[in-house]
Formats: structure tokens, sequence, C-alpha cells
């Protein structure tokens, strides 16, 4: 992965504090901070203009303040490098900005004194001071892991239906049972659509609406309509009458629960054997589960923090948000989108926070699978797309939000989670990051030396 080198220079700059959330940050630039840039316009504006007697590029300065003039120089100079002086200053003062800065110059060289100051201003919108709770002080609670016979029974016959077979039965249909059915759905006289011979199960939901009651109670031969909305196609969301015909109703026939079913659906031999390996993953499944459950308690216990918001980024990622979607002057998908910006924007403030308390820090190993599952998830080469993110300058904002993820993990170690019997459970094998499995393998690694 390339890396980057940064020159950091010092400037002199001052925070006032204008908000919770906003600041200003006033910088001062000396000339000799400022020459390289200078320096840099000139050579700049020598490959951008023709002037007789000097090649391209190889025009002298003094050459350049006649032609073009030194207010040109400047202005470039100082175009050039406010972006650069602010990230430093912003560095410098240990701003956390969640925006973009407001930028105003208020004192340049100019030609009477050309090794004057560049002054200028810079409001911004910055991440709050907030107060995180103690994590040791913090007590969860999550689901008990008693397993059941019932949670057995439940992944028995989940195992039976993998291995059912459908069977045609003389009898109206019922909820879960699987029918053969012919659709027509018309506008008035105009058949709009019709499809033959379709195999559904009653209860998926997965077609039309209404499809799962009209279909209750019919017999193979039988008919019936009802009037709902096309899904797909080319009159997508037009109502219409739809006509459904039963061909055949079949239900699925489960293979009986003894020693024999347990060879064929599994390595065991007995059913005993069978029920016992089931209660186990139902153990394992319920474990994770209260994982899952510490992991949600916490970041609710963490939602309660106060939190002030920048509302200039809200209101900007908002108008960002609905003019993607052509939505500018939608105000009830306004409310949504503020809401739903609002929420996570909190979240974000907080867990950065969090990430920083425990001094989080994101290897590349940790980015790079970081990455390579997002590329699978978008059915991308993982090539391709990594190249694509650092090219538009968000892997900084896919490290931040490996830094999230990784604090909550951190913090669950630090916090007490209970039973409802108030018994404290271990979940460290579930709150295993990175470095602790390289120093595991780093271990496993001297060990098999030794062997």
């Amino acid at each position: 992965m390339r890396q980057f080198q940064l020159e950091i220079i010092e400037v002199k700059s001052s925070v006032e504090s204008l908000e919770p959330t906003k600041v200003k940050l006033t910088v001062e630039v000396t000339y000799d901070e400022l020459k390289p840039s200078i320096d840099h316009a000139y050579k700049h504006i020598a490959e951008q203009i023709q002037v007789p007697g000097f090649r391209k590029g190889k025009v002298p300065p003094r050459i350049i303040d006649q032609r073009v003039g030194r207010a040109a120089v400047l202005e470039h100079a100082v175009n050039e490098s406010l972006s650069g002086f602010y990230s430093d200053a912003a560095r410098e003062a240990e701003l956390r900005p969640l925006g973009r800065p407001d930028v105003e110059v208020t004192r340049v060289p100019d030609t009477d004194d050309p090794t004057g100051e560049l002054h200028f201003v810079a409001e911004v919108e910055v991440r709050p001071e907030i107060e995180l709770p103690e994590l040791s002080e913090l007590k969860l609670s999550v689901e008990s892991i008693e397993v059941t016979d019932e949670d057995v029974n439940e992944r028995l016959d989940a195992l039976r239906e993998r291995f059912g077979t459908l069977v045609g039965v003389d009898r109206p249909a019922a909820d879960t049972d699987f029918v053969v059915i012919d659709l027509t759905a018309k506008a008035g006289d105009e058949v709009l659509d019709s499809v033959k011979g379709v195999s559904y199960q009653i209860g998926s939901n997965s077609m039309l609406d209404g499809l799962d009651d009209a279909l209750l109670d019919l017999s193979a031969g039988e008919s019936t309509t009802f009037t709902s909305a096309l899904v797909a196609g080319e009159n997508a969301g037009t109502e219409s009458e739809i006509t459904v015909t039963v061909e055949q109703v079949k239900e699925r026939q489960l293979p009986d629960s003894d020693d024999d079913f347990a060879q064929l659906a599994s390595e065991f031999d007995t059913l005993d054997e069978l029920l016992e390996d089931l209660r186990t993953q139902a153990a394992t499944q319920k474990e994770q589960q209260q994982a899952t459950q510490a992991r949600d308690a916490l970041l609710e216990e963490l939602d309660k923090i106060d939190t002030p918001l920048p509302q200039g980024v809200i209101e900007e990622e908002v108008r960002r948000h609905l003019e993607g979607e052509g939505r500018l002057e939608d105000d009830a998908h306004r409310a949504e989108v503020t809401e739903e910006v609002t929420e996570g924007l909190r979240r974000q403030i907080v867990l950065d926070t969090l990430a920083e308390k425990l001094a989080v820090k994101v290897g590349q190993g940790e980015l790079l699978e970081f990455l390579l599952n997002a590329a699978r998830q978008y059915g991308q080469d993982p090539n391709q797309f990594i190249q694509s993110v650092d090219a538009n300058g968000q892997i900084p904002a896919i490290v931040a939000e490996v830094a999230r993820s990784k604090s909550v993990v951190l913090a669950l170690r630090e916090v007490t989670v209970v039973d409802p019997s108030g018994n404290e459970v271990d979940l460290s094998q579930y709150l295993v990051v990175p470095e602790d499995q390289a120093e595991e393998d780093e271990d496993d690694g001297d060990e098999d030396s030794n062997d």
C-alpha cells in the first residue's frame, strides 16, 4: 500500500471557542514560511507564459514581476498554500474538524512590502469535548445461555426440513404448503402479465401482496381473484385484478427422527449423538448472541451521553444526500434524513472519542482486511476497489470506521457483563482484535520452533 510522508510546518496560531462545536482559528504565516510557495508560484507561472528571449519554464522572477505582476504571484502562492497552512495549524492546535472551514484572508504580502506576512482566520465546526462513562463501572445485562429442549427440537426440525420431500395432497391449501399456480393480471380487459406453473410456498410473502390470503383453503383446480399492485416488469406499481388458479397442492413430509436419519443427515450413528451436537450448537449460538447483546447494550449506554452536535455539518450532509436523490423539496423525507444523519453523527463522535481514549491503532492488515471484505460485498475486483477508494481520498474515513468498530470490542473487555441471575459472563473469546491474534500466532510460532 502506498505510504505518504507529510512535511509539517509549524505556524503561529491561536484558537478561540465560539460554540461547543465551533472554533475560530487565527493563523499568522511568516514570509520565510510562505517563500517555498512563492518560489513554486514563480516556477508554475514560468511554465505557462511565453517571453521572447527565454525558454519556456526558464523565465526569471524579475521578468515575471514585470510581465505578470508581483500581486499575481503572491495570489497564486496564497491560494496554493492556504489549505496546507490551515491543516498544519489545526493539527498543532489538536483540533478535530468535522466540516469544511470558512476561511477569510486578513493580510497578504503586497508589492510595497514583499516580505510581509500572510494572516487568515478560519471558522470550522469541530468534534466537541464529551465525557465518557468509566467503563469499569458499567454493568451490562444479557440473556441466559441455558439451552432448552425446544431450542434443540427447532434445530432438529430445521435439519429434517432440509431432507424433507414434497408430496401432492388432495385437500385445501394451508399455511406453509407448497402450491403450483397460474397467475393472470388484468387492468380492465387488458392482460398486463401472466405466468403458469409457478411454485410458491404459502406464507412466504415473496410475491404479490394478498396472494397468501387468496391461496388459503383453495384446492387443486380452484381459482380466485384479488386486487394487488404489480411488483416487476414495465407495469410495476399498477393496481391490477389478479386471478390465481391452483394446479397442485403439496406438503413437505419430514423423515422420522431416528438413528437412520442421524446417519443420513450427519456424521453421527445415533439420534442421541446428533441431539447432543445440536444442543452444543445451540449453546454456541447463544454465546454469540450474548456478545451481540453486550455490544448493543454498550452502544445504548454510549448513546445516552450528552453530545453537542455541529448543525452546519448535519445540514450540509442532509443537503448533499437529498440533492443526490433529487428530493430537495421533499420536506417529509428531509425530516427522515435529518434524524438519520443526526443519530449517525452523534454515534460517530462518541465512538471517535472512545477510540481516542483507548488509544486505538489500526494496522495495515486490519485496513486491508476491511477493504477486501468491502470489495467482496460490492462484487468488485479487490485491486480496482482499493485503487478507487484511494483515488477518492476515502482511506482516512475507512481507517476511522475500523477504529470505531475496534474501540467497541476493546471497551467490552473493560465492562462487566452479567446474565439474568447476576453471574458474570466471559465473552473474551469473542473480543479478539487482530493484534491479539498476531501475538497468539507469534507465540505459536515460538512453540513450533522449540518443538
